[in-house]
């Protein structure tokens, strides 16, 4: 599997188990509700916010097909910044509702049964929610660098709708703490990357030209980033061979940014909530 396509799967997988726990937890709730009719509504939900996501990357991908040279730089560069400023604001919006997500879920489809619509209700409340992390993922595989990307994005949600399956349809017990502390950190070191390559875009483009600064050094005799390695390294934590010094300034403030952040009254102190996900009782 090549550099772009492993990037992709656990990016997918990520936002594929999050999309997976909001609908194991509304079909779960429609069911203990007597609502099992409006299960149908739950996936016209999911099918409709998978056609704007492939929507909004099929225009992406057509747009960056009609720029090159510098325009082509500044539209990948803008595009990463994005991907990078959507990926850190789901991170923290995860660590400071995590907590709430099931019980939101759950008054928000019992409101939506009370007020006799439903249909709709269920539907707009499955889309809005999974629609986010769908075009979230669009922006974040088409900002990925590398090639390929396709087979990586299907299998990891492939994956995501396997555990899915496991947590909600037969009850199994999964112990998800780990796994979106380890996804946490990982995207952390993407959105660094992005924001470092968006940097070297714009500088490339002639924006940021004056302040590029320096070539720091090269490891590119041992370690080029168009090797298999490196490639990976590249595409899942930002590594350049022959960075200059506006590269590795924006991967720090980017860290320096998310730190301070953190510190702030927005974000609450890390709760897995969904750290543990059983079939609701």
């Amino acid at each position: 599997m090549i550099a772009g396509d492993l990037t992709a799967l656990l990016l997918s997988l990520r936002e594929g188990v999050e999309m997976a726990l909001v609908v194991g937890i509304v079909l779960a709730y429609l069911g203990q509700a007597g609502a099992r009719g409006a299960r149908r509504f739950v996936w016209a939900g999911v099918a409709a916010a998978a056609a704007v996501s492939l929507v909004a990357l099929g225009v992406l991908t057509a747009l960056d097909a009609e720029f090159q040279g510098a325009t082509e730089q500044l539209f990948e560069g803008t595009t990463m910044l994005l991907a990078a400023v959507f990926l850190t604001w789901m991170v923290f919006w995860m660590l400071r509702n995590a907590r709430f997500l099931r019980t939101e879920l759950q008054r928000g489809v019992q409101a939506v049964l009370e007020s006799g619509g439903a249909a709709w209700g269920v539907f707009l409340l499955v889309f809005f929610a999974v629609v986010r992390d769908g075009v979230e993922l669009a922006l974040l595989v088409f900002s990925t660098p590398g090639q390929g990307k396709i087979l990586g994005t299907v299998v990891g949600l492939a994956i995501a709708s396997g555990i899915g399956l496991l947590i909600y349809a037969f009850g199994r017990r999964i112990d998800l703490r780990t796994f979106f502390r380890v996804t946490t950190v990982v995207l952390v070191l993407f959105g660094a990357g992005l924001v470092s390559h968006a940097a070297h875009e714009f500088a490339e483009a002639g924006p940021l030209a004056s302040i590029e600064g320096p070539l720091l050094w090269s490891t590119r005799d041992w370690l080029p980033e168009d090797s298999g390695l490196g490639s990976i390294l590249r595409a899942l934590l930002g590594y350049a061979d022959s960075p200059h010094a506006i590269d590795v300034v924006a991967y720090v403030l980017y860290f320096v940014g998310v730190w301070l952040f953190s510190k702030t009254n927005l974000i609450r102190p890390v709760v897995h909530a969904t750290a543990e996900a059983t079939r609701p009782a």
